[in-house]
């Protein structure tokens, strides 16, 4: 491995100056771990006056662009949820089962989302209305879980609540 430090032009040599340049050039040699325990060395060379190197640091790769605005996760599997009951209601799906099959996930899994549609009514319609963000929502599904399993909603609300506070 070797790494260019420091590029830098010292002078004239004699006569040929129109021509030819002195340039140093500082270079690290070794196993990519001595870069930095200072293992430098210095070259001298002589290059033609239009040829000579000037130091710039280079980008690694391409600059990311900016994050795009994403529907929330949460927001996904609760229309899933309820795209679910509308399958399972009028007998077009004959059960969780046959949903997982069909989206390759595990019954464990389809359980889990339908489980959403246990929310309060208000609970859902403020999940629905969440807007798109550029970071990681406040509301996951993981997080309603146990608000899911309170059988009464005004229970579920308070703890909706206290989990929008944190």
């Amino acid at each position: 491995w070797f790494r260019i430090l420091h590029v830098a032009v010292v002078g004239h040599i004699g006569a040929a100056a129109v021509t030819c340049r002195e340039q140093t050039v500082e270079i690290a040699l070794g196993p990519k771990g001595t870069f930095q325990n200072s293992n430098v060395g210095t070259l001298t060379r002589r290059v033609p006056a239009d040829r000579i190197v000037g130091f710039v640091r280079s980008r690694r790769g391409k600059p990311k662009p900016p994050r795009e605005c994403r529907t929330p996760r949460v927001i996904e599997l609760l229309r899933k949820a309820v795209e679910w009951r509308t399958l399972l209601e009028p007998g077009d799906a004959a059960n969780q089962a046959e949903i997982a099959r069909r989206e390759g996930i595990t019954r464990a899994r389809v359980t889990q989302v339908m489980k959403m549609l246990y929310l309060a009514p208000e609970i859902q319609r403020h999940i629905l209305s969440m807007p798109d963000v550029v970071r990681r929502p406040s509301i996951t599904e993981r997080a309603l879980r146990p608000i899911a399993q309170i059988p009464v909603p005004t229970d579920q609300r308070h703890a909706f609540r206290q989990l929008l506070n944190c």
